[in-house]
C-alpha cells in the first residue's frame, strides 16, 4: 500500500485530497492517515493541510522495498524484495532463499552488512546508508561451465547503469572489479548451487560504493561521490542497475553471450595489457589476449602458447 500511496503523491506536484487518494486506493481515510504516518516515520516528508490534502515534499535516501518497487518496471527482477537495515551478508540470505525455492528475480537488499564479502573471502566494507549492497537470485538455463558469463554480465550492467545515471565512464578489471581512475568502485561475488551439468540457481552479490566519503573507504577504493564531488540518489541508481541486470540477463538467456562479451570489451582495461594472474596456487604471466566464449580470460604467454583461466587475481604488469 505504501508503494501505491507514493505513486499517487509523486504524480502530482500539488496537494492531493485524502478523499481522492482513499477512493482511488479503496481504503478508508483513517487507513490512509495511518499509512501516511508510517511513511513519515520512515523519513518521507509529507505535508498535510486541512481542506487541501497531502503533498510529498521529499523522500529519504533509503532503499526500502516498496520504494525500489515503485516505478521499477521490470519483468521479473525485484518482484519479491527482502529489505533489511542490517544483514551479516545479503548473499548468505539469498543462498538460503534459493535453497528454499525462491523465484528467479528475488532481490535481497541491506543498508549495511557486518560480513559483506568478495572473492576469496575478502571483506567488503558496507557502511550504513552509503552504498548499494544487493544479492540477486537467478535460475539461469546455462551449464555450470558458462557461469562466469554471469559475472561479466553483472559488471557490464554496473558500468551501463553508472554511465546512464551520471555520465561517468567506468572500467572493468577481469573478472569482477569495476574501477574508476584505477580505484575499486564495485565488486561482484557470484555463488551458485549446481549439479554436474545443471545450475540450480545463482546468487549475484554486488557491492557498489555510492556516497562513501574517503574515511569509509580503503586506500585502493573509491566511490561515485569521490569521483563526482557530490552525493547521488542511491535509489535512482539501484533501479537503473536492476533494469540493466534484467536486460542483459535476458539477452544472455536468449543466446546473446557474444553480445555480452562485446559489451564487456568496451569497458575493459584488462585486454591488451601484460598481466600476472594468480590461480590455483600458481601464476601465469603474459598478455591478456581475449575473453573466451565462456567468460574465461585467455593469456598469451611469452612462449606464444595460449592459456585459458576461468578465475583468478589479475595484477597489471607495467
Amino acid at each position: 500500500m505504501k508503494e501505491k500511496i507514493l505513486d499517487c503523491l509523486s504524480k502530482k506536484n500539488d496537494y492531493l485530497s485524502g478523499d481522492q487518494i482513499s477512493r482511488h486506493l479503496g481504503i478508508s481515510r483513517q487507513g490512509l492517515w495511518k499509512h501516511i504516518q508510517e511513511l513519515k516515520d520512515l523519513g518521507y516528508e509529507i505535508v498535510a493541510v486541512p481542506h487541501l490534502g497531502y503533498r510529498l515534499e521529499s523522500v529519504p535516501d533509503r532503499l526500502f522495498d516498496f520504494a525500489v518497487a515503485h516505478n521499477l518496471h521490470t519483468k521479473f527482477t525485484g518482484k519479491k524484495i527482502y529489505y533489511s537495515d542490517y544483514l551479516d551478508s545479503t548473499n548468505n540470505l539469498a543462498m538460503k532463499l534459493g535453497m528454499e525455492g525462491a523465484l528467479s528475480g528475488t532481490l535481497v537488499l541491506a543498508e549495511s552488512q557486518g560480513k559483506g564479502r568478495g572473492r576469496l573471502g575478502r571483506h567488503w566494507l558496507s557502511p550504513k546508508h552509503k552504498g548499494i549492497y544487493l544479492s540477486l537470485l537467478l535460475r539461469p538455463r546455462i551449464s555450470p561451465s558458462n557461469s562466469p558469463l554471469l559475472t561479466l554480465m553483472s559488471a557490464v550492467s554496473i558500468c551501463e547503469a553508472v554511465k546512464e545515471a551520471i555520465g561517468l565512464s567506468v572500467q572493468i578489471k577481469w573478472p569482477n572489479d569495476v574501477l574508476v581512475n584505477n580505484k575499486k568502485l564495485a565488486g561482484i561475488l557470484t555463488e551458485m548451487s549446481a549439479e554436474m551439468d545443471k545450475v540450480n540457481f545463482v546468487v549475484i552479490g554486488i557491492g557498489l560504493n555510492v556516497n562513501n566519503d574517503r574515511k569509509s573507504l580503503l586506500p585502493q577504493a573509491t566511490s561515485l561521490r569521490e569521483a563526482r564531488g557530490e552525493e547521488l540518489s542511491r535509489l535512482d541508481l539501484l533501479q537503473g542497475l536492476l533494469r540493466r541486470l534484467e536486460e542483459n540477463y535476458l539477452l544472455l538467456e536468449e543466446g546473446g553471450a557474444r553480445q555480452i562479451i562485446d559489451k564487456w570489451r568496451g569497458f575493459t582495461l584488462t585486454l591488451g595489457t601484460r598481466v600476472r594472474v594468480a590461480f590455483q596456487d600458481k601464476y601465469v604471466e603474459g598478455q591478456a589476449a581475449d575473453i573466451d566464449s565462456d567468460g574465461s580470460l585467455v593469456i598469451r604467454k611469452d612462449s606464444g602458447l595460449m592459456q585459458k583461466i576461468s578465475s583468478g587475481d589479475v595484477i597489471s604488469c607495467r
